[in-house]
């Protein structure tokens, strides 16, 4: 508290004010000396008890106020009305109850109110929102407020984004919101509002309207098909599900021309899907499950454009979700990639085959089809749908085999065909080893393919018996699509810590072959004690306890979906706890890319023998019929991506910069030792800050280097991920797919202005905004300051940020002949002291 005490007795005179992060206790009484002070940012800590009114009232210059991300509780005071010059109100994310002062309607040249995910109540009209003409962002998502909304918000003529969102209001929808001209983003979702009707009436001729999110309201009511709703020409993403609505799927929605993603889903909606469903030339994303309708899968479906080209892959326009103002849990837009391209029609009475058209809508992340009445087989068209993560058709009447060349969709990270009709062997190989019984249950007629008996009854799964009541609102598929990354996204180990299982002369796999039929179809069921992992120690490490691969079975459960910790190109990554509460981490890779038992035994011994401090260990591997296992570290801290652009929410997770620069030093070794000390050298091909890891100290470790030793070289299926990761890609591995050193040196640079902005090397949804080409153009009119994360600013560390800035750009070199060796890179970077 005393070091938060003289930040603020410093800044007495101060025009600008940001105090570092990870402050605890409350805000000093000697706030109130700074009587200059025009930005106060204290957002982001764990600073605590009731804002105090008294400090506040001295501060008549403050302009900006965000004390968000916090623990504050009490209510607002009253005397910031005293705060005529402010524009900037954050007190989100904190524990702020009691009911709005209306004095804060005397701040009338407020642009910005946030004060989300609070406490607050009682009735908004108290303030007069009249009086802050200057208002463009008001969010009061997650509180608990009641009433009706009030008419004087819409005198806010500059209004943009307007989050009401999961409280308690109620009433309809007033005329007077068409004088809100300029509003781009409404979310009224989780209230009680009525007259679905009126409300579209009224918002039709909001000409500038992009996202409109009414989810949760107008319970019970029939879904407008008045003809005469037209407008919404702006309209990207539309929600209004879970409102048991009735009535078809109305032509309006037709209308809007530029929608991208639909929300239908938890309604009572009747009839069949529309035809006129692929003249919206935009939509990608597009859910109707948990609803009655009725009818075959129109052919129309698979001729929705932006699914069928990859050339005419969308992205959907970030001005939808740039406040950031977000809607809730289940839309929250979570900057991490693209949203997928979904088609869900679970939970309806759709009926009759599935077209084999279905097969040309290549985009397709995620496909349900499940909960259905649909009949016939599963046509081998899917199995070109190379983009596809979750595909689940169960609890449908379908015939038939499964088709084999499933096994060829790598990306595959959930699927389901059971409580259907389907008979012969289940696939393997691919994606197929890692799913469970219960993804083929409820099919008497399969088996599992035996290599050295016939598939029979002996290996049936067991049947369950299919459900007669299915779910209501079916949220699992909705979560896992926003959850999944695009194109596939290389090992995320999350904590724990480093478990010694050895064996020092190591063992030489047996290939066994059990009575029962093929290890390679039964591994994932068997008991077997038999087959040992070869642990690999590095030198002054003493011997441990020899590690079966039962006890690999048994540390993940069998290998269960819950544990999945990391899915890729190359495979799953795998949590294994094991009976002494440590874990480690288990790689189980792609069969059919993989060497043969020979080579790849050798390959594994080779880069076991990699070892330095910022490198994660490889400890061991197993070969277990066709299928190739590794065995790592289980990082406590998981990885660098995660804890920049996953974690905002989060208060306790804010990377300050001293962190940061140790990253980037700790990882430059790493690399610099595969790339020079190595013999031969390792290029990484996919270097990227998900591939960084970290453990409980933040110490960077180097994850996946030489994985592509371990694969066949004509296994090239996924190349992007076998030479790179979007926005990570070097220029010119787009004329020739051949990975070099100064290739891993573009990707590295990339890491470091992911370090340097907070940003991602690929802004979401959109291809405008690349990371490298931004910050260079930045440099370029000399506006270098303009790039740093803004949590970082005014912390004392511009200085080493722009040296680090100036190397990373350096990295990033056009020409790859310009690009320093990693050596030079290590060099600049230690050079940096962490102190300011």
């Amino acid at each position: 508290m005393s070091a938060l005490t003289s930040s603020m007795e410093r800044s007495r005179s101060c025009h600008l004010q940001r105090l570092p992060s990870l402050y605890s206790g409350s805000i000093p009484p000697s706030l109130g000396n700074c009587s200059k002070l025009r930005e106060l940012r204290a957002g982001y800590n764990n600073l605590s008890g009731a804002i105090d009114g008294t400090h506040i009232t001295n501060l008549r210059n403050l302009v900006v106020l965000h004390l968000g991300w916090n623990n504050f509780s009490g209510k607002i005071p009253v005397s910031i009305g005293q705060l005529k010059k402010l524009e900037e109100l954050h007190l989100a994310y904190n524990n702020m109850s009691g009911e709005l002062p209306s004095a804060l309607s005397n701040c009338t040249n407020l642009i910005t109110i946030d004060l989300k995910s609070n406490h607050f109540s009682g009735k908004l009209t108290k303030v007069n929102f009249s009086n802050l003409p200057n208002l463009r962002i008001l969010d009061l998502w997650l509180n608990n407020f009641t009433g009706e909304v009030p008419e004087s918000i819409y005198s806010c003529s500059n209004l943009i984004a307007l989050r009401l969102s999961s409280n308690n209001l109620h009433g309809q929808l007033s005329s007077r919101i068409g004088n809100l001209k300029y509003l781009s983003f409404l979310s009224l979702g989780k209230n009680n509002f009525t007259n679905i009707t009126n409300a579209l009436q009224i918002l039709k001729s909001s000409k500038n309207l992009t996202t409109l999110l009414m989810g949760h309201n107008f319970r019970g009511e029939i879904l407008s098909q008045d003809e005469t709703i037209d407008g919404f020409g702006s309209l990207q993403v539309l929600d209004i599900q879970g409102c048991n609505f009735s009535g078809r799927i109305p032509v309006w929605i037709s209308r809007a021309v530029n929608l991208q993603m639909l929300f239908l889903c938890g309604n009572r909606l009747t009839g069949s899907i529309p035809g006129w469903i692929s003249s919206l030339s935009h939509l990608f994303y597009m859910d109707v499950s948990s609803n009655s309708l009725t009818g075959e899968i129109p052919l129309t479906l698979t001729e929705m454009p932006v699914l069928k080209s990859t050339d005419n892959a969308t992205h959907l326009d970030p001005t939808v979700f740039e406040l950031p103002v977000y809607n809730g849990p289940a839309l929250q837009y979570r900057v991490v990639t693209s949203f997928p391209a979904v088609l869900n029609l679970s939970n309806n009475n759709f009926t009759g085959v599935i077209p084999t058209q279905i097969g040309q809508l290549k985009v397709l992340a995620v496909l349900d089809f499940s909960f259905n009445k649909l009949s016939g087989q599963i046509p081998q068209s899917v199995c070109n749908l190379a983009n596809l993560q979750v595909l689940d058709l169960s609890s449908n009447n379908l015939t038939g085999a499964i088709p084999a060349a499933l096994n060829t969709l790598h990306f595959l990270s959930a699927f389901s065909i059971s409580n259907n009709d389907l008979e012969g062997p289940i696939p393997s190989g691919g994606q197929f080893d890692t799913f469970q019984n219960s993804s083929f249950s409820g099919n008497p007629k399969l088996c599992v393919s035996m290599l050295t008996h016939k598939c029979d009854s002996a290996s049936i799964p067991p049947p369950s018996t299919k459900e007669t009541t299915k779910p209501r609102y079916k949220k699992s598929v909705f979560v896992i699509a926003f959850g999944v990354f695009f194109g596939g996204i290389a090992v995320l180990l999350l904590l724990g810590r480093l478990i010694v299982f050895i064996r020092i002369n190591g063992i030489r796999i047996r290939n066994r072959r059990e009575n029962n039929g093929d290890i390679e179809a039964t591994s994932f069921y068997s008991s077997s004690e038999q087959t040992l992992v070869v642990m690999r120690m590095p030198q002054g490490k003493t011997e441990g306890t020899k590690l079966k691969f039962a006890d690999i079975l048994k540390a993940t459960n069998n290998f269960d979906k819950e544990n999945i910790i990391g899915c890729g190109g190359y495979g799953l990554v795998y949590k294994a706890e094991l009976p002494d509460g440590s874990k480690l981490a288990i790689k189980k890779l792609n069969s059919e890319m993989c060497l043969m038992e020979r080579e790849f035994s050798a390959e594994v011994d080779a880069l076991s023998m990699a070892q330095h401090d910022n490198l994660v260990p490889l400890w061991g591997y197993c070969i277990q019929g066709n299928s190739r296992f590794l065995v790592y570290s289980y990082m406590e801290n998981g990885s660098l991506d995660d804890w920049l652009h996953n974690r905002y929410d989060d208060a306790s997770s804010f990377l300050d910069w001293p962190t940061r620069l140790k990253i980037a030093k700790g990882a430059s070794l790493g690399l610099s030792y595969i790339h020079d000390v190595c013999k031969p050298q390792i290029v990484h091909r996919d270097i990227k800050s998900s591939n960084i890891l970290l453990d409980k100290e933040f110490k960077a470790y180097v994850a996946d280097f030489g994985l592509a030793r371990l694969i066949l070289p004509d296994k090239t299926h996924v190349t992007t991920e076998l030479v790179g990761t979007m926005g990570y890609i070097p220029p010119e591995y787009g004329q020739a797919w051949v990975a070099t050193l100064r290739g891993d040196m573009y990707s590295f640079g990339v890491v470091l202005l992911e370090l340097l902005t907070g940003k991602r090397p690929v802004t979401v949804l959109s291809t405008s905004k690349e990371l490298v080409p931004w910050v260079l153009q930045m440099r370029s009119e000399c506006k270098q300051t303009e790039v740093l994360d803004p949590t970082l600013r005014g912390r004392g560390y511009e200085e080493q940020m722009l040296e680090v800035l100036e190397t990373a750009c350096k990295c990033v070199d056009n020409n790859q002949f310009r690009r320093p060796a990693i050596t030079e890179v290590v060099s600049s970077l230690s050079s940096i002291e962490a102190a300011p």
